[in-house]
Formats: structure tokens, C-alpha cells, sequence
């Protein structure tokens, strides 16, 4: 052999051997990465992670995207005492890649009953592992905690003064005290959940909720004082108020075409999708444009003041009646009956443009257009009372404005589903329009409101 040929063979030798050293360390860097990976799972537990009442449930969440998940399991501990309530291991589908399942979604109720622990503090506990070869082929493991506590002891009701006698469109309150923490607490009354609200800074735990009964009910149904805590606990105390069912008012509402032509043009303007014909579209006004504008008032009644903001009788707008408050109507076009609604107000005409003032002290919460509504001013008065004020021709205030009773909000006019001007005037607890002529009666303001809340002792 020549001395080229021993070099030439020397040199594929090392090129050899390089390869293989590098085939061994690149397949080494591959188990590492592949069978050692260090990436340990993510896990989620949704629920109420501070409180457990007589009954809970979670919903837990855990992810490896690399080797998989092995095992998971959620457990409370309370001093020496462990409840399990849930523990899965999954089974292996191979060596290489990945091992467990990627994702796992798990819903676990909780049973105060059977679960051996007592009302106090315990923790709450999530455990995943994956299958990786790391921390001696157990895996990387994942452990969050939640400190918790066990509460399955109810609010407890006193109940101090409830409505004795209400009628449809009919208003009042209900004062009771609570002990213990509510978390939502309120009047289960008329169909709706109206809330408490502190009665006096001087004893925080007495609170008055402000009911009503819809203009249609034909039964009061369930009323209760109800409580819930944040451990899901409730209490319900049942009152029960005398029905004093309201007889039905009728009224007849001719349609023509020149209100037509002058009321479609003002609401394309704010609604540019209606279709057909004047008729059709004045009746989408009348039907879907009303039930979409009443749902936007009662959202706007649901995050009233905490405090009493008003105080007497509420003003009304010197004029004639031209339209009560639940008054049943039927609309005629050419004398053809084309629709039925319910008026949810009081219609007062005085001098064109006549300035309309708030009823009482309030906060502005609207003072925009609103549909059927027109030019439309809202003010929340405080504990779920407010006062509305319609087909106005201006509005003088701006939202965010509290005003005392007697401000001028702005001028009577004829926007919206109005035929001539005057102010449509409404009140409403909680959303729920009521009869306002209780409202402008100083003597059943004392009677029903004023005097009950000045008899409670602090």
C-alpha cells in the first residue's frame, strides 16, 4: 500500500468516525428532547375557588402538547383529611411522541354530604404529571392550591314590614334584615328579583326593596325575601300580599295617512332597515321597534343608585290627561283593526312646548332619541325608582347630571309615536312600569313608603 492510499484510508476513517460520534450525540439530543422533555402540563379549574356550600361543581382543564398527560387528580385537604374528587391515570398508547392524550376536560360536582368535612377553612388542590422520563420516569408534574372555605350555613331573614295589598301597575316595599354575608339578596316578587338596598348607613345588615306588579299579572305568583351567599347557600322568607286585580281600560287609536307621512320619514332616519309599505312599516315601529326600545329602558333600570335620592311626593306636569296608564289600545287604518299595544304611561298636553321638569331628585341615566319614545329622558331616583319622560321637542340635561326636583329637563314636543305635542310620562321600579298616579299621591307615598321605613329601631 502507498503512502497516499494509508492517508486516503486514514481520513475516511475519521470522516467515519465523526459521523457515528455524530449520529450518537445527535440521537442523544433527540431522546433528551423526545423522551426527557421538560415541559410540564397546564392546567385550569374554573368555579368558585373561594367558597363550597352544600353542593359545587368545577370544571377542570389540563393540556401537554408534548409527551401527554399521565395522570390528574383534584382533591380537598382539611387538616388531616383528604377528599378526593377526582383521580384518573390514562393509559400509555406508546414510547415514542406522544404518549398520553394532549387535552383532558373534566366536570366534578362536589357533595357537602358525603364528603366527611366540616364547615371552616380547607384547600383545594390540582395535580397533573405527563409522561416524560424526567424526576426519575415520574414525569413533570404540575400542583396549584386554592384556599377555600366550607360555608353550608344559609343567610338567615327577619323580615320586618311587607306590602299588604297591591294591584296590577301597584308599587311598595318590603324591609327586612339579614344575618350572615348575601352575596345577592332581594324581593322575589311579580315574576323579577328586586334587589335590596341598604335602608340606613346607621345598621348595614337593614335593608328595603322597592317591589311591583306588571300592569298584566293576573296573580302575584311566588313572593319571598331571598338570599344567597357566595357559598351558594339560600334562604327564602314567603309575605303575601292581598290581589286587588285592576279592571281593564280601553281606547281606540285611528291611524291616518298623514301621520304616516309624518312620523315614518323621522324614524328611517333612526332606523334605516324597515321595508314595505308606510302601513307595514309604522307597524314594525308599533310592534318591534316598541318591544326593542321597552327592553332598552328595562336594561337601563337594572343598575340603580344604592341610596334614596328622592324624597316626597313626585311633581306632575300641570295639563290634561289625554292618555292613562295601562290603557288597552286598538289601532284602526281606513277602520280596518291593524294592531293592539298597551300605553305604559300617562299622556299630560299643556301649552305647546311647555317646559317639563323632574318629578323629583335624580340622576340622568338617558337623555337621548329612543325610538317610539322620541327625545326621551331617563332618571334613576335611587333603590331601583325612576321616572321617564317622553316626545320631547329638546332636552336641556346630559347623562351623569344629578338634578333636584323642579330642573327643567327640556321642552314638550310630538318625536317619536306622537300625534301631537305633550309629555308621555312614565315611573318605573326595577324596569317595571307602574301606575305614576301613586306616585304623585303625597299620602300614599307616607303611608306605603315613609312610615314603615320610620318605624324600623336602629
Amino acid at each position: 500500500m502507498t503512502l497516499t492510499q494509508k492517508k486516503k484510508s486514514s481520513s475516511a476513517g475519521k470522516v467515519l468516525l465523526l459521523a457515528v460520534i455524530g449520529l450518537i450525540i445527535g440521537g442523544g439530543i433527540y431522546t433528551a428532547l423526545v423522551f426527557f422533555e421538560k415541559s410540564a402540563p397546564l392546567v385550569e379549574l374554573k368555579g368558585n375557588t373561594r367558597f363550597l356550600g352544600k353542593a359545587g361543581s368545577f370544571t377542570l382543564s389540563a393540556q401537554d402538547d408534548n409527551s401527554g398527560l399521565r395522570s390528574l387528580k383534584l382533591l380537598i385537604r382539611q387538616n388531616d383529611a383528604e377528599h378526593v374528587l377526582l383521580e384518573k391515570t390514562f393509559p400509555r398508547r406508546g414510547y415514542t411522541g406522544q404518549i398520553g392524550p394532549a387535552s383532558v376536560k373534566e366536570k366534578i360536582d362536589f357533595s357537602y354530604d358525603t364528603s366527611g368535612l366540616e364547615n371552616g377553612d380547607a384547600e383545594i388542590i390540582v395535580k397533573a404529571a405527563d409522561y416524560s422520563m424526567r424526576n426519575v420516569l415520574s414525569g413533570n408534574a404540575t400542583e396549584i392550591s386554592y384556599d377555600i372555605t366550607i360555608d353550608t350555613i344559609a343567610p338567615r331573614i327577619r323580615l320586618l314590614h311587607a306590602e299588604r295589598y297591591i294591584r296590577n301597575g301597584g308599587s311598595g316595599i318590603v324591609i327586612y334584615q339579614i344575618e350572615g354575608d348575601a352575596l345577592e339578596h332581594g324581593a322575589q316578587f311579580g315574576g323579577h328579583l328586586h334587589p335590596g338596598h341598604p335602608v340606613s348607613d346607621k345598621q348595614k345588615n337593614t335593608y328595603v326593596s322597592y317591589i311591583a306588579l306588571p300592569y298584566d299579572a293576573a296573580e302575584i305568583g311566588e313572593s319571598s325575601v331571598t338570599a344567597r351567599d357566595e357559598a351558594g347557600n339560600t334562604s327564602q322568607y314567603p309575605f303575601s300580599p292581598v290581589f286587588q286585580k285592576e279592571p281593564k281600560k280601553t281606547d281606540r287609536i285611528n291611524v291616518g295617512d298623514g301621520f304616516l307621512q309624518a312620523k315614518i320619514p323621522e324614524f328611517e332616519q333612526y332606523y334605516p332597515g324597515m321595508e314595505g309599505s308606510m302601513k307595514d312599516k309604522y307597524l314594525h315601529a308599533n310592534r318591534e321597534l316598541r318591544k326593542r326600545n321597552n327592553n332598552e329602558i328595562y336594561n337601563l333600570c337594572q343598575d340603580s343608585a344604592s341610596q334614596r335620592l328622592w324624597q316626597g311626593r313626585f311633581l306632575r306636569m300641570a295639563g290634561a290627561s289625554r292618555a292613562g296608564y295601562a290603557d288597552y289600545r286598538t289601532y284602526y287604518y281606513n277602520n280596518e283593526e291593524i294592531d293592539r299595544q298597551v300605553h305604559l304611561g300617562m299622556d299630560i298636553a299643556s301649552t305647546r312646548r311647555a317646559e317639563v321638569k323632574a318629578a323629583n331628585r335624580g340622576t340622568v341615566v338617558h337623555a337621548d332619541y329612543l325610538g317610539i319614545y322620541g327625545n326621551m329622558v331617563l332618571l334613576d331616583h335611587g333603590q331601583g325608582v325612576f321616572s321617564l319622560y317622553s316626545h320631547l321637542s329638546r332636552i336641556d340635561v346630559a347623562v351623569g347630571d344629578t338634578i333636584d326636583q323642579g330642573v327643567i329637563l327640556g321642552r314638550t314636543g310630538k318625536t317619536g309615536m306622537a300625534g301631537g305635542d305633550h309629555l308621555h310620562f312614565s315611573m318605573l321600579i326595577n324596569g317595571i312600569f307602574v301606575a305614576p298616579k301613586e306616585w304623585w299621591d303625597g299620602q300614599w307615598i307616607e303611608v306605603t313608603i315613609d312610615a314603615p321605613l320610620a318605624d324600623i329601631k336602629f
